[in-house]
């Protein structure tokens, strides 16, 4: 290979042009470095803490000072205009859509009530406003609805606020779901301020304190997307663990300590109803198996100046693919959006088939009690309803229509089935031994109006009641509030 030199001599061209690419890079590098320094300086300032926050300070506005990129973002989950096909922020009338629901929560409140989930600066107003909370209920339902609940605990005991009713904390309960839930204010590490889900994972034989920042990245959603009761007369909170993550574990759980959410008002069955599965139906799935926390989705991070943070409108990962799942997946957002769909329409489909089995099976059975059935016969079948319900709701109350673990919604929801049918076969066989053997007749269910009368609910008279009772608390709950600055902003 001849001499570098040789060649300059040559071609003095090159020379030239070596020169100007050596000046090129230099010059690049110099202010690649000084970019560098220039944006981790901004990086520091932007969070360094301005205005020092108390320990359990609730209002989202006052942490926003420190970290204003965080706060803009997460009131930005006010925003209620993006809908996917099946979910999304907006404001959807699941009884409306689906009036089978109405018949498999008779007897519960969830079947005078039941819309789709807003944002998180929405759950003060929410909660305050559905006709759920329109009978008495415990101070244990505040607790994933709101940034005083932690600081109420503090200040009465987990165990006194557990106790509570619902409406005494109403003047106390009033900034929604935010920062403090999830920080530590020295430090802003991410934190567990709910104590069942560290009481679950302790039975577990987990510490999570050893937690790593990614698993705390999930853990924190963990703290109310979970499946729980209200155990014992005191309503404390508790996961059913115990046994494991999984429908047939949790089933077992419930049955092994014979806990009853209600006794349906038409088969009498004893229902476990399901809350919102959401992180144990994520571990049984490809993201957690992959080490994909719920924030990497629902929280991707941003980058804004020389500064890079997480986004804290906390939505659905189909309302922003670029910075969620494009930073895996290299498919088209169009492509993306059809793979998510195709997942959640199979899940779908047998959601509705099972819902279709169990409304009949809870009729049926109602007909079979008025055929004169005893209790000894219906005690199987009721467990066959109770466990075809338990399986259905495990998959419909989770976010996500099952694409979190879409194998294990499909199996899930294909038991369900099984135990439905089940149950309908033994109902057939009794009524046969009771002399019945013509079509049990079902009624029409078609509407949510026609589903809420069939069993018994007056809702003019739900609705003015409510309407009465906001009258009469909410102006006095709001009035304690700003006494002690608390934020109406949600309002």
């Amino acid at each position: 290979m001849r001499p570098i030199r040789h060649l300059i001599q040559e071609r003095p061209w090159l020379g030239w042009a070596l020169f100007a690419a050596t000046v090129v890079v230099v010059f690049l590098v110099g202010l690649f470095g000084a970019s560098i320094m220039e944006r981790r300086g901004e990086a520091r300032i932007a969070y360094q803490m301005t205005k020092p926050l108390p320990e359990w300070e609730p209002r989202n506005e006052v942490w926003g000072e420190n970290f204003p990129r965080e706060f803009e973002t997460y009131k930005a989950t006010l925003d209620t205009t993006f809908r996917s096909k099946y979910a999304g922020s907006s404001w959807r009338d699941i009884l409306a859509d689906d009036p089978r629901n109405v018949i498999l929560w008779a007897g519960y409140a969830f079947s005078r009530d039941y819309a789709q989930a807003r944002g998180h600066y929405h759950a003060i107003r929410d909660i305050r406003n559905t006709l759920r909370t329109n009978v008495p209920q415990p101070a244990t339902c505040w607790t994933c609805k709101s940034t005083d609940v932690p600081r109420v605990m503090a200040k009465i005991g987990i165990e006194n606020y557990y106790k509570g009713k619902w409406e005494d904390l109403g003047s106390e309960i009033v900034n929604p779901i935010g920062c403090q839930d999830c920080h530590d204010p020295k430090t802003m590490n991410l934190r567990i301020t709910r104590p069942a889900l560290a009481e679950a994972l302790e039975r577990q034989g987990k510490d999570i304190t050893k937690a790593t920042h990614q698993e705390m990245r999930s853990l924190v959603c963990a703290q109310c997307h979970v499946e729980y009761y209200f155990k014992g007369p005191g309503k404390y909170l508790t996961f059913p663990w115990d046994n494991g993550f999984s429908p047939d574990e949790m089933e077992a759980y419930y049955d092994g300590v014979e806990h009853v959410d209600f006794v349906h008002a038409l088969s009498k069955a004893p229902i476990v109803k399901a809350q919102h599965p959401d992180y144990e139906l994520y571990m049984t799935g490809t993201h957690a198996e992959r080490g994909v926390s719920c924030a990497d989705c629902h929280m991707p991070y941003k980058s804004e100046g020389g500064v890079k943070f997480t986004n804290h409108k906390i939505a659905s990962p189909l309302e922003n693919i670029a910075g969620s799942c494009q930073v895996c997946h290299r498919e088209s957002e169009a492509t993306l959006t059809k793979n998510v769909n195709d997942r959640q329409d199979r899940v779908k489909e047998l959601l509705l088939l099972s819902e279709d089995a169990l409304a009949r099976t809870h009729i049926e059975a109602k007909f079979a009690w008025e055929k004169g059935a005893t209790e000894a016969e219906m005690k199987p079948i009721l467990q066959l309803i109770r466990h075809a319900q338990w399986r259905w709701d495990w998959v419909s109350a989770a976010n996500g229509v099952g694409f979190h673990s879409p194998n294990v919604a499909l199996r899930t929801l294909g038991t369900s089935i099984q135990k439905s049918q089940e149950a309908h076969a033994e109902i057939v066989r009794l009524l046969a031994k009771k002399g019945y053997t013509d079509r049990i007749p079902l009624p029409d269910i078609s509407t949510k109006e026609k589903a809420q009368k069939y069993i018994g609910l007056d809702m003019k008279k739900l609705e003015a009641d409510k309407k009465e009772w906001a009258a009469k608390t909410l102006p006095a709950w709001d009035e304690a509030a700003k006494k002690r600055q608390g934020s109406l902003e949600s309002y």
